[in-house]
Order: structure tokens, then C-alpha cells, then sequence
């Protein structure tokens, strides 16, 4: 496994909307690997593959506690009532801002063999599907900002996810 760049905006790929995944094969899982060793290298919680500048509809989530999750083209199939939370982006760093998200989802999508699978997601897990899946789409959490005085600087690197 290796540990891949992370980019930064205003990188191109991050605007870009990924392309879906038809074939899962070894260098997909091997970029599967590589996206979950370079998540855990900077703390995240999520990463997708336009992060890691790949524009593949990819995304890898590593809850607290829990093994390394992996989604390939991943859909929300439904969304619960939204609330107001705090989030971060190792694509935009040094920077926090309040947005809404739904407080559940459900997902779909292929796993790391290319089975179907299906998530019923709250909280902290639904805020990260969403967000990685916004990734793919090429979609930053910034766009979710209702103003620019929800988005503040931080001072330590360990306060972003």
C-alpha cells in the first residue's frame, strides 16, 4: 500500500464529477488500499478517489473503532430530516464550516468485491457519506455554506477531518 497526494482547491479534479466504476479488478482494490493508508496517514475520517486525483466514483470511510469501509459508486437512495453540523475536508485545509446535512441516509453501492450493498447511515456515519459522496460528484462542503461567516479558519491540523 502507499500513501497518495491528497489534493488541495482549487485542483481541478475537484470539481470534476467522477466516472462510475464498470470493472473491479486489482488496480481498483489496490486503489482502495491506497485511498484507506492515506486516510489513516492524515486522520481523516473519508476519503474519495478524486481526492487522491483519481476521477473514479470510489470512496473509502474509516469510523472510529470500526474496519475500513469501502463504497464504489455510491448513491443515496434516501435522506432523513437535516440538521446544522461542523465540518472539515483534508482537500480544504486549516478551515471549518457549519453546514446542513441530513442526520441519516441510506446508500447504495458495490463493496470492495463488487457485491451490491446497502447502508442505513446516522450521524457522524451518515455526515461522512454524504460528504465523500458529494466528492465524487465534484462537490465541496464549502458549497453548502448558507454564508461565507460559517466558514473559520482553525489553528491546528488536528482539529480537520
Amino acid at each position: 500500500m502507499a500513501v497518495l497526494t491528497i489534493k488541495v482547491v482549487p485542483e481541478k479534479i475537484l470539481r470534476t464529477k467522477a466516472k462510475k466504476v464498470n470493472i473491479i479488478d486489482r488496480s481498483i482494490q489496490k486503489l482502495l488500499d491506497d485511498m484507506v493508508e492515506t486516510m489513516d496517514w492524515a486522520n481523516g475520517v473519508g476519503l474519495a478517489a478524486p481526492q487522491v486525483g483519481v476521477p473514479l466514483k470510489a470512496i473509502v470511510l474509516g469510523m472510529p473503532g470500526e474496519k475500513p469501509l469501502y463504497i464504489i459508486n455510491p448513491e443515496i437512495v434516501k435522506k432523513g430530516e437535516e440538521i446544522t453540523v461542523e465540518e472539515g475536508c483534508l482537500s480544504i485545509p486549516g478551515f471549518r464550516g457549519e453546514i446542513k446535512r441530513c442526520v441519516s441516509v441510506t446508500v447504495k453501492g458495490l463493496d470492495y468485491h463488487g457485491k451490491p450493498l446497502r447502508l442505513k447511515a446516522t450521524e457522524l456515519f451518515a455526515q461522512a457519506l454524504q460528504h465523500e459522496i458529494d466528492h465524487v460528484n465534484g462537490v465541496l462542503y464549502i458549497d453548502h455554506l448558507e454564508s461565507p461567516d460559517k466558514l473559520f479558519k482553525i489553528t491546528s491540523r488536528d482539529d480537520e477531518n
